[in-house]
């Protein structure tokens, strides 16, 4: 299939901001919502309706879908990483608090340039290394407000969610500008869901008390912010770098603040305005000088 062609990137990345801000405006309706709901048997629901979603959006998809293994191949690999990410990141903050688990779930951030070079055997940009060094001390100041940094059992399963959700921007890197982001969505977002089906009713106790928040979450997260939100990030990841993706996902904990302050009134520390400072300077080191096409097509 022959490379599409580019957009100003700068489109790519504001269509990923975009789907960072839902992501963070949803993690109040999400808290609420998982009080009369399972946690993976909401997953399944949130998944499963995305799943309609799409196959109604995308009908008919490609013909190229039907012969080609390596769509399936690359969604089910990114569905397969995106649900182990879900899953440890759940089983994680049942054994850690919520703020170190925001914190290392970020350092997927950190992951992601690194994996890339180990992958390709390419050193990332120099610029590209130190806006995820300091999008990373920006997260630390932002999340971890006087926590204490000891390993437990909850921190290294919420590190396995990192490794996860890294290997996805990888995956989906990778696949979307060589297949085109309707299938690679779909497959992903189906395996997601089967998995989830597959799990809910014997890795935990299924509980859901059908109330309006429930359903409002569920039409939220399922229409937004998962089948949205997953097709926009694998058409916005045909024309710019996992490592770019990366650091503008790192707004997810500024969006989720600026959430709950419009919400709830809550209202930042001065390291934590410190931290969502530096997160933003992070990203601007990079977007203020974007690389150049080739190496674009190599990060």
């Amino acid at each position: 299939m022959s490379r599409p062609v580019h957009p100003p990137t700068w489109r790519a990345d504001l269509a990923l901001v975009f789907i960072t801000l839902i992501w963070g405006s949803t993690f109040v309706v999400v808290k609420q919502a998982l009080e009369d709901c399972s946690t993976l048997l909401f997953l399944a629901l949130r998944f499963s309706l995305a799943t309609v979603a799409l196959g109604l959006a995308f009908r008919p998809l490609p013909s190229k879908f039907s012969r080609s293994k390596p769509f399936l191949a690359g969604g089910v690999a990114a569905g397969v990483c995106l649900f182990g990410g879900y899953l440890l990141q759940t089983v994680g903050l049942r054994y850690t608090t919520p703020s170190k688990s925001a914190f290392i779930t970020g350092l997927s951030i950190v992951m992601v340039p690194v994996l890339a070079a180990l992958a390709q055997r390419k050193i990332p940009l120099p610029r590209e290394v130190l806006g995820v060094v300091v999008a990373t001390g920006g997260m630390a100041l932002l999340t971890l407000p006087g926590q204490s940094l000891r390993i437990g059992k909850g921190d290294l399963l919420t590190l396995g969610c990192a490794v996860a959700f890294a290997v996805h921007i990888l995956v989906v890197g990778h696949y979307a500008p060589r297949l085109g982001f309707e299938a690679l969505t779909l497959v992903q977002i189906v395996t997601t869901a089967a998995l989830a089906l597959a799990s809910f009713w014997w890795a935990e106790t299924p509980l859901i008390r059908w109330r309006p928040g429930v359903a409002a979450a569920l039409l939220v997260t399922g229409l937004f912010a998962t089948a949205l939100a997953f097709g926009i990030q694998a058409w916005a990841q045909q024309y710019t770098t996992p490592t770019r993706t990366a650091l503008i996902f790192a707004l997810e904990p500024v969006f989720a603040w600026l959430t709950s302050f419009l919400l709830t009134g809550e209202l930042l520390s001065r390291q934590a305005t410190l931290g969502a400072a530096l997160i933003l300077s992070g990203i601007l080191l990079v977007e203020l000088k974007p690389a150049a096409p080739r190496q674009r097509a190599e990060l």
